[in-house]
């Protein structure tokens, strides 16, 4: 059995990721999700092990020692980090693992893992950017245009992704990121593994 391969999903707020990958799940349901590890408290209808693993503190901390993160961030006193062991388990079963993450978690797995793919999903313009966020309604414009400069800086960094995908329609992204995830299974290594096995 072939092993699963890492794809890093990341971008800026608003984007969409969210609408992409519940869609890119629906399609394809032997992918794993990579379900994040938190030490702040569940909230209401909130189960552990599907919307998050909740940890306490200290058992976060011990993780951390015994490096069982492939990334980990602390945001506004809480800690947040992808648990290694949940990963490895689904490529061990030969499923690709999707890490919906931040700049900084793709920076730290690409540091660990070289190998892991890492895609950036871009918006078709800033202007088109603005107006998600605006229309989500969720915050005032003072909020919005520092996400918006946040989203600049960290495209900065897009050049240096595996890929690049533009979320101009939902369809369009999807069908671009099951392209890519194909592709990279026809990599010569992998194909001439599979073809030594039998």
């Amino acid at each position: 059995m072939r092993k699963g391969k890492t794809f890093i999903i990341c971008g800026p707020s608003g984007v969409g990721k969210g609408t992409v990958v519940a869609r890119l799940l629906a399609s394809n349901p032997t992918l794993y999700f990579s379900v994040s590890a938190t030490t702040r408290p569940p909230r209401a209808g909130e189960v552990d092990g599907v919307h998050y693993h909740f940890l306490t503190k200290e058992k976060f901390r011990e993780w951390i020692d015994a490096d069982e993160f492939l990334e980990y961030a602390q945001f506004v006193g809480n800690f947040y980090g992808t648990p290694r062991r949940y990963v490895d388990r689904a490529m061990d079963q030969g499923r690709d693992v999707l890490l919906d993450i931040e700049i900084q978690g793709a920076e730290q797995v690409h540091a660990k893992r070289p190998e892991a793919v890492r895609i950036y999903v871009a918006p078709p313009s800033w202007a088109e950017l603005e107006r998600r966020l605006i229309g989500r309604g969720t915050e005032d414009m003072e909020k919005i245009r520092s996400r918006l400069e946040r989203g600049r800086q960290e495209f900065a960094v897009a050049k240096d992704f595996d890929y690049f995908v533009i979320n101009d329609t939902v369809n369009r992204a999807v069908d671009d990121l099951l392209a890519i995830m194909r592709s990279e299974h026809c990599r010569p290594d992998e194909r001439i593994a599979e073809i030594n096995r039998h």
